[in-house]
Order: structure tokens, then C-alpha cells, then sequence
């Protein structure tokens, strides 16, 4: 068992020896951001390859790094005109992925090359909504400079507020509160952000809601 093993190893590094000859152009690409290999993607770009090539779940280099928080990789690619609204099979842009990583100024460059912000994902989710779930303040606080209105409502009637009190996640839901959130919304299950909070026991975030005082209050 022992021989077949360093057999089998032995293969399998003739194999990878062998990648620039076997393995396409753009496959060795997507392998050089999966690995965050800097040097390799701008040679395989300089050789070639698609910036916008997609791996077996449809993300593209820019998607892939910026899950892993590279925003230099992320620029790179930016420069060598990746798109930034191809989605991957489940929908997720490269906006929707640097909005949950809480990356505005990514965020920022996104939008000023044309990120669609309302884009959603297979499971309605936009942007923003990313964004209050996490808690990313500052770019929900972008989203809200571009136009995004503070009181929109996404799937189920859930608005960004309740995105944000469910997850106790309280400075987004005074950012919210301080654009113009109203705390009187219901979701199709009549349940408003406050209901929503206390329910996910989110004390802190209820306690925020509770101590604001608006007219449209419930």
C-alpha cells in the first residue's frame, strides 16, 4: 500500500510539473487567485487569459479574492477590466461580496465603475442588505449617500433596519434610524424591526429601538 502511495504521489507531481502544458490558460488563472498569487495572475493575464473567466460555481478572479479580503488583488483585477456585475451561479456580484466583507472604499470603486446596487442574489439579497446584516456601517452608510432609500422594502417586506436588529448589529441601526428609518415598516409577518429584534434576542438593538422616540414610532 505503502509503494502504490508514493506511486500514486509520484504521479500526481508529474501532473502538476505539467500544468502550464495540460491544465487551459484560464483554468491556471483561476488557480493563481484562488491562491492569491499575484505575480501569476498579471503573467497569465499578460498571456492571455479571460480576466473574467469563472470557475465551476461561475465566480469570477474578482469575486474570488475579494472573499478572501484581497483588495489588492481585487484593484488588479479592476485595472485589467474585470466586470464587476458578473455573478456567480448564486447570484453574488463582486459588490455583494466586498458589502459583506465591509470593504466601502472597494464598495465605493464598485459603484463608481458601475456596479449594479440593486442587484440581487438566488436568495433576493441585495447589497445592502449584506451590508445591515453584517453589521458594515460604513457601507451601508455609502448606500445610503448613492441614493439607496433607508425605508425600502426587500424580500418577506424586511427592510434594511430590520436586517440590521435582527443581527444585533446596533450602530447600523442607528445609522439607519439617523437616515430615516421607520420603525413603524412590518415585514409580511406584521412584525416590525423592534418585533424582529426581541425575537432574535437581540437585546441591545431592541433596547436602541425602544429609547428612540418618532412620531411613525410603533
Amino acid at each position: 500500500m505503502a509503494a502504490l502511495a508514493l506511486a500514486a504521489s509520484c504521479a500526481a507531481g508529474l501532473v502538476i510539473a505539467a500544468d502550464d502544458e495540460i491544465v487551459p490558460l484560464n483554468a491556471r488563472f483561476l488557480v493563481a487567485a484562488r491562491n492569491l498569487d499575484a505575480p501569476a495572475i498579471e503573467r497569465l493575464l499578460r498571456e492571455g487569459a479571460n480576466v473574467n473567466a469563472r470557475n465551476r460555481l461561475g465566480e469570477s478572479a474578482l469575486v474570488i479574492v475579494l472573499k478572501k479580503d484581497r483588495l489588492d488583488l481585487a484593484s488588479q483585477l479592476l485595472s485589467a477590466g474585470a466586470d464587476v456585475n458578473l455573478a456567480a451561479v448564486n447570484g453574488i456580484t463582486p459588490l455583494m461580496t466586498a458589502a459583506y466583507g465591509g470593504h466601502a472604499e472597494m464598495v465605493r470603486t464598485l459603484l463608481d465603475k458601475g456596479a449594479a446596487i440593486g442587484a440581487t442574489d438566488r436568495l433576493k439579497k441585495n447589497a445592502m442588505i449584506y451590508a445591515a446584516g453584517e453589521g458594515r456601517t460604513a457601507v451601508v452608510a455609502l448606500f445610503l449617500a448613492r441614493g439607496v432609500d433607508p425605508n425600502a422594502a426587500y424580500e418577506h417586506g424586511l427592510t434594511a433596519l430590520m436586517w440590521a436588529a435582527g443581527y444585533g448589529q446596533v450602530e447600523t441601526v442607528r445609522a439607519l434610524l439617523d437616515a430615516g428609518a421607520r420603525m413603524d415598516a412590518k415585514d409580511d409577518r406584521g412584525k416590525s424591526a423592534i418585533e424582529i429584534a426581541r425575537e432574535n434576542s437581540q437585546a441591545a438593538a431592541a433596547a436602541v429601538l425602544e429609547s428612540t422616540r418618532r412620531p411613525n414610532a410603533s
